[in-house]
């Protein structure tokens, strides 16, 4: 059993449930509903599918960049007053976008929605967590991306049966409801505890390289936005690969349902990695993973059922990668400035991932296919995994004050 004391008083008891069901319910309703309602829309409207996927798209973007200030106030206030305006905003970003009369309408909503991503997503959340469960945080980090990891498997499908009854504006205007219903009592009342303050900065040799500019920081950040595309282009690129390879449309979607269901039993493992290895060593061994993954993908022509095997490994290292980026800041700087200095090391991947399913498409064209494509992804994750080995080398020394 955990143990407190008088200097660490016990985390929030309603705070880790109610963030399990608001980062299934964001993340289902906000960016899940999408896709799934995306053929309805365009049909509807008219408009084309890339201009209805770049105003979605553009909403990953503003979360990349919200993301920074939103993690300066964090570190200071914590997150009841930023998840809650979250929630709001994020009830009339979907109502906007219901109502949207033409297409500006309808990405001015998605640019409200991206502040909504940047204040309710999973950083946030691991801000909270972070500060509150302190030496016990991967557990209950863990336990949130367990959830999370929930929310396609229930919006989706619920999505697709509110819109076999409704138009696609009528279902937006639903989830909106949803959204308010779930996520604004429970930021509001779930968040209440006192903010502790943040520990002292962890004793560093003599320098005064604020963290963000140092050495280690950038290398790190470039490695994470290599893995993170690599890791975003083969999900969005698995269903043409596996087409290309033989396998039916069903056959394809299975994979990367099973996938995802390996993303979730990876989360489970990663408690027990970080005990055993070094935050260097798992840091590169899990990009190192995601290379191998990704090559086994490109280069095994089948059969179809070693293909879904392959889906699946790749599910369990992204499972632990996503826990590996939301550890990345304390295990190594503390967590003084967790909030602002995790959104700098993850803009530049938020971006890459929002570029990838644009980059990955094009880049298939060009290098012919696919399965080129996955083998050019491999080779990002090895060059990633390279810049990760380095970034833990030679520690740098930074100073002890304000992140910069």
């Amino acid at each position: 059993m955990q143990c407190w004391g008088p200097l660490l008083p016990p985390p929030p008891r309603a705070a880790l449930p109610a963030l399990c069901a608001t980062q299934i319910t964001s993340w289902g309703i906000v960016y899940y509903a999408f896709p799934v309602l995306l053929p309805r829309l365009t049909a509807d409207t008219d408009w084309s599918t890339n201009a209805a996927t770049a105003a979605f798209s553009l909403a990953l973007l503003v979360s990349a960049v919200a993301g920074i200030p939103i993690g300066r106030i964090l570190d200071r206030r914590g997150p009841r007053a930023v998840m809650t305006a979250g929630s709001v905003l994020g009830t009339l970003a979907l109502l906007v976008i219901a109502a949207a009369p033409n297409l500006a309408v309808f990405t001015l909503g998605w640019v409200l929605a991206g502040l909504t991503m940047a204040a309710t997503f999973y950083p946030p959340a691991f801000a909270a967590l972070t500060r509150w469960w302190g030496p016990d945080r991967i557990r209950a980090l863990t336990i949130v991306t367990l959830a999370g990891g929930l929310a396609s498997t229930v919006f989706a499908p619920l999505t697709a049966v509110l819109a076999e009854h409704l138009s696609w504006r009528a279902t937006y205007a639903v989830l909106a409801v949803i959204l308010a219903a779930v996520t604004i009592p429970a930021h509001a009342l779930a968040l209440r505890a006192p903010w502790p303050a943040a520990p002292p900065q962890p004793p560093t040799r003599d320098g005064t390289t604020p963290i963000p500019r140092s050495r280690p920081f950038i290398l790190l950040a470039v490695a994470f936005t290599l893995s993170g595309f690599a890791m975003y282009a083969v999900v969005m690129g698995l269903i043409p690969l596996l087409t290309e390879r033989g396998a039916t449309p069903t056959q394809a979607a299975w994979a990367l349902g099973l996938g995802g269901a390996g993303q979730t039993l990876g989360r489970t493992l990663y408690a027990s990695l970080a005990t055993r290895t070094s935050v260097t060593t798992r840091t590169a061994t899990l990009i190192a993973l995601g290379a191998a993954t990704t090559a086994s993908l490109a280069f095994a022509p089948g059969p179809i059922p070693l293909l879904v095997a392959l889906s699946i490994l790749a599910g369990i290292v992204r499972g632990n990668l996503t826990l590996l980026q939301a550890t990345a800041v304390t295990d190594r700087w503390g967590t003084t400035h967790y909030g602002h200095l995790s959104a700098l090391l993850g803009a530049p991947a938020h971006i890459a991932a929002a570029l990838a399913p644009w980059a990955g498409a094009a880049l298939a064209g060009t290098l012919g296919g696919y399965p080129t494509l996955f083998a050019a992804l491999a080779g990002a994750s090895l060059l990633a995994t390279v810049l990760a080995v380095a970034s833990g080398a030679k520690p740098h020394p930074v100073s002890d004050g304000h992140p910069g």
